[in-house]
């Protein structure tokens, strides 16, 4: 990458990492913190929590459309107010429906698609996939602070001291996007990064892609509605003070991450992704379950150790095989139906946490959750063990329909090409591969631009 390049990836990574913040801080204490506001019950205090991933899951994919007329920066900047003023409403909310209200507005602020987009017009061909890997750190590692600094930002400055910091990340969002990120003044449609209306129905109807989608749809309803009911177990069953969470939470996340390497590697370097899947659906439902038993907060501790490498395992796995299981050349649409599942998750897990907690106790949840991955590891079960393809694209010169024909009879007979789709309107060319059969060399003397 060059410095431009580094500089826009850096920036449009930050922004990602500030607006994750905003939303996932509240996260571990707005279950115990919102007991004050009135009104407040259970059920109220998970629709609190997910309601974002609603307004989410209905707006990102029209924003980046959006985006593609009227400009990627003014749809974030447009996005990252909506998110200034919930966090606004939040900050001052006295009642539990004033506080949903402006959790709904910040998951309004829906540009995950766009910043994607923007993200493909600052960087070449050559270096897209590198700046993708580097925005995916910056999304999990929103995750994992918010655990970890959440409560003790919380002891310090409140409930409304958390929305009024993330008013000011947004602001710094918006800092960044004006004046680290240079203007694109031609917005190139890039199918691998951005939603196509007219691909949404191939990727909705491809059942390997359906059973990938329900899978991250049912981890972050999982994990929404655990955290609808952890933070008070933690607090009234073990006796550990809230601005006390945040140790166990580092502990666990170090140590979850250590553990889910391992399975990350047996499922990409040695293709054993159906079984690993399977092994982590288990691990998932049966730690969810024995949470409701757990007689000692250090057993406590260890359940929630093993749910999350089985949860970040998911989370690294999941978005490598729909890049892998995309129709060729629309894997921004693929992924784009992919987030919205995940948001919906999360407005699931809370509202249906928080219902289960008022009417079943603590138990509810977890046994709902336990259940429902064990059986989901029987569909996973009976699902085909995905093939270990890669996607790869490269530009093309200005080329005529006779060179593009020619072109596509060339490259379907390298060994290894599984499959390929040439778009004239964007000059790219786009490929599955298998690398392991790949005849690298006649690839690349058909086409010299390719990076391998």
């Amino acid at each position: 990458m060059d410095l431009l390049e580094r500089r826009s990836v850096l920036a449009l990574a930050l922004i990602y990492l500030f607006r994750m913040l905003g939303l996932f801080l509240i996260m571990p204490v707005i279950s115990v913190a919102a007991d004050g506001l009135t009104g407040a019950d259970a059920a109220l205090i998970g629709t609190a929590i997910g309601i974002y991933g609603l307004t989410q899951a209905s707006l990102q994919i029209p924003m980046g459309m959006w985006s593609d007329k009227i400009g990627r920066k003014r749809v974030i900047v447009i996005g990252l107010l909506l998110f200034a003023v919930g966090s606004l409403i939040c900050a001052n909310a006295s009642d539990i429906n004033t506080l949903i209200v402006g959790r709904a507005v910040q998951g309004a602020g829906a540009i995950a698609s766009t910043l994607m987009a923007l993200l493909s017009d600052v960087t070449r061909e050559q270096n897209r996939t590198k700046a993708m890997a580097i925005v995916g750190v910056s999304i999990g590692a929103s995750f994992m602070l918010s655990l970890v600094l959440g409560p003790w930002i919380f002891a310090l400055i409140g409930l409304s001291g958390l929305f009024y910091l993330s008013f000011a990340l947004s602001l710094l969002g918006i800092i960044l996007i004006v004046f680290a990120v240079p203007n694109i003044v031609q917005h190139t449609f890039k199918r691998d990064t951005t939603p196509s209306l007219m691909a949404l129905g191939l990727v909705l109807k491809d059942s390997k892609l359906r059973f990938l989608n329900v899978s991250v749809l049912l981890l972050h309803a999982s994990l929404t509605a655990l955290f609808v009911t952890v933070p008070n177990l933690l607090v009234q069953q073990f006796d550990l003070p809230l601005s006390e969470h945040s140790w166990l939470y580092l502990a666990i996340m170090g140590f979850a991450f250590a553990g889910m390497l391992p399975l990350v590697i047996i499922a990409e370097s040695k293709g054993k992704t159906k079984g690993v899947l399977i092994a982590v659906m288990i691990l998932l439902g049966l730690s969810s379950i024995l949470l409701h038993w757990a007689p000692h907060l250090w057993v406590f501790g260890a359940l929630l150790w093993v749910y999350f490498v089985g949860f970040n395992s998911l989370e690294a796995v999941l978005p490598s095989l729909i890049s892998k299981l995309a129709p060729v050349g629309y894997r921004g649409t693929a992924m784009g139906v992919f987030s919205t599942h995940q948001f919906m998750g999360s407005f699931l897990g809370g509202v249906g946490g928080g219902w289960l907690l008022q009417h079943h106790a603590n138990g509810g949840v977890f046994w709902v959750v336990g259940v429902v991955f064990l059986a989901w590891s029987l569909v996973c079960a009976v699902q085909p063990a995905p093939r270990q393809l890669s996607s790869m694209a490269f530009s093309l010169p200005n080329m005529t329909d006779e060179d593009v024909t020619k072109l596509a009879d060339q490259l379907a007979e390298i060994q290894g090409v599984e499959g390929m789709q040439i778009f004239k309107d964007e000059q790219t060319a786009y490929l599955k591969v298998d690398k392991k059969i790949l005849d690298k060399d006649a690839l690349v003397r058909l086409a010299p631009q390719v990076h391998l």
